[in-house]
């Protein structure tokens, strides 16, 4: 799993795979920062060219060790309306 963020905003991505016949299209939860995380698909062109407020692109946490499954990010991330990992 990798994780991505906005250093500039409240974006975050938990991502656990690529479309093998697709290398743009990832899966994961997402969390634009609105308050609605979801799972699903996801466009790493889209993801490359979100910016926050600061203009600064999006970067992977290279710290960032998964320490649960992805439903157990989603269902607390649902639960407190955005990503906490």
């Amino acid at each position: 799993m990798a994780k991505l963020f906005t250093p500039d905003a409240a974006c975050t991505w938990l991502l656990t795979e690529i479309d093998p016949s697709d290398p743009d299209v990832a899966f994961g939860l997402c969390d634009l920062g609105l308050g609605l995380p979801e799972i699903g698909s996801v466009s790493l062109q889209e993801i490359c060219a979100v910016r926050g407020r600061l203009g600064l692109a999006v970067e992977r946490d290279l710290y960032f060790t998964a320490d649960k499954t992805l439903s157990s990010y989603a269902e607390q991330a649902r639960a407190l309306r955005r990503i906490e990992a």
